[in-house]
């Protein structure tokens, strides 16, 4: 047997080469501590504002295409609005020329009722060769067609004679209500200018009285002012008679003290007391003496209060010291068997960590152990 190089495909390499770089860069962006710490991917970021703008873009374009195709179909409606109207016009004249052509009254089949026989037709057959169907007027038929026809016109002109009288008296109506409406408006403006001639007058003669009646006010109120001069000027001076003649400034004793009765002593006027008597300064100097006896009086009652409740304090912190040197040893005593029962703890638990180390976990697992994991992003 001949060895023969069969040729090798390729595309599955490059399958196999493109998913682990796929797989590769997959692992970079997963595990990659930067990315994944701060959480950014500029470039998702710059894509994304990439197509941000070219949707706005978009939009835009798209706004103003929809704006065009709106103003074309406004010009459209409006051009087919006018061609309407253009084709209603012709339409309307054609169809009156038309009407005006064919359909004229003269050639219509009752011309003679409308026309006076203008236009009618008329039978050039002459009547001894035409027959019974062909006949109009019977003899004996409408004998009294003239005299009828006579009075119809004479009743016309009487009806025409009426028309105009009746409209010669409504002209001749309106045009007295015109006169009248004419002069009741002039003496309505006569009125109006005689009646503005009066108001004024009125707000004239108004004014007159109103500017009378405030120089009165004026001349009353400088009036007043000069009598309230016065007055005050005169109060003023008596007060100061008053004050010159007063006990004040006479210095008078006795008008510092005022009876008032019932056994009670007399009242005090401050405006008008100059000072106290000797009597009244040596009653004050012995009340203050007495008051200083009694204050000291009561300070030593306060020193010996005072020294027999810090005797007392003293006491009962001497108790409270023992108390807490007694609670103190207490908590030292608990505190050192705490600490022995706490070195026997840490004894035993050393103990039983170095059976563990030694004896019972002795297969420790290496690097490769940890290596087989988080081996792919999937």
């Amino acid at each position: 047997m001949y060895k023969v190089d069969l040729p090798v495909d390729q595309s599955i390499e490059k399958a196999v080469e493109r998913r682990r770089s796929a797989e590769k860069a997959r692992k970079d962006q997963i595990f990659n501590t930067r990315l994944r710490v701060m959480g950014l991917d500029l470039d998702a970021l710059d894509q994304q504002v990439q197509e941000k703008k070219h949707q706005q873009n978009m939009e835009l374009r798209r706004g103003r295409a929809f704006d065009k195709l709106r103003e074309y179909h406004d010009e459209a409606l409006l051009q087919q609005d006018i061609d309407e109207k253009e084709k209603q016009a012709a339409l309307h004249a054609d169809l009156t020329q038309y009407w005006a052509t064919n359909q004229r009254v003269e050639d219509s089949s009752d011309a003679d009722l409308k026309c006076g026989l203008k236009g009618a037709f008329r039978i050039t057959i002459p009547e001894n060769e035409l027959g019974p169907a062909s006949m109009k007027i019977f003899q004996g038929q409408d004998i009294g067609k003239e005299q009828r026809r006579r009075e119809q016109m004479k009743k016309t002109d009487t009806d025409l004679q009426a028309q105009k009288e009746d409209n010669e008296r409504k002209h001749v109506g309106d045009k007295q209500r015109e006169m009248l409406v004419s002069k009741e408006l002039v003496h309505q403006d006569l009125r109006g200018v005689q009646l503005h001639a009066l108001e004024e007058e009125c707000k004239k003669a108004a004014r007159i009285a109103l500017d009378n009646y405030n120089q009165a006010l004026a001349a009353e109120r400088a009036e007043k002012l000069k009598e309230q001069h016065r007055r005050e000027e005169r109060e003023k001076v008596a007060e100061m008679r008053h004050t010159l003649t007063s006990d004040m400034m006479t210095e008078c004793a006795e008008a510092a003290e005022r009876e008032v009765g019932g056994r009670r002593l007399p009242r005090v006027l401050v405006d008008r007391w100059k000072g106290m008597s000797p009597e009244q300064l040596s009653a004050i100097h012995r009340e203050r003496e007495e008051q200083r006896l009694n204050r000291e009086r009561q300070c030593e009652a306060e020193k010996i209060q005072d020294a027999a409740w810090e005797l007392h304090q003293l006491k009962l912190s001497r108790e409270a010291e023992e108390e807490e040197r007694r609670a103190e040893e207490l908590r030292r005593e608990k505190r050192i068997q705490m600490d022995h029962d706490n070195m026997q703890l840490a004894r035993e638990q050393q103990a039983h960590q170095e059976f563990l180390n030694k004896k019972l976990y002795t297969n420790k697992p290496s690097k490769d152990f940890f290596y087989q994991f988080n081996t792919s992003s999937r």
